[in-house]
């Protein structure tokens, strides 16, 4: 079933920016238009919410960057010369 982003929205309980995001994320596209309207497929609504809520594993895996440690931020900040602005 085929429905505007108003009522997807109100299917899955956001407001219809919320479906917006979701179709500029990727997490979501529109199934066809009826005038200037988009419209999606309900099975495909819900399956964004499970997703963009966890629920649902993702279907490839996002490139984490793992955090730096202090003492690597620390020695990477030594051999740069900081200036206060003063003379």
């Amino acid at each position: 079933m085929l429905v505007t982003g108003e009522t997807a929205a109100r299917e899955v309980g956001v407001v219809p920016a919320t479906i917006r995001r979701w179709v500029h994320l990727g997490q979501l596209a529109p199934a066809g238009r009826q005038g200037r309207a988009l419209l999606y497929r309900l099975q495909d609504v819900f399956a964004a919410e499970r997703t963009v809520r966890g629920l649902d594993p993702p279907h490839r895996a996002r490139a984490v960057r793992p955090p730096v440690s202090r003492t690597v931020a620390r020695s990477r900040d030594r051999g740069r010369e900081r200036t206060t602005g003063r003379g």
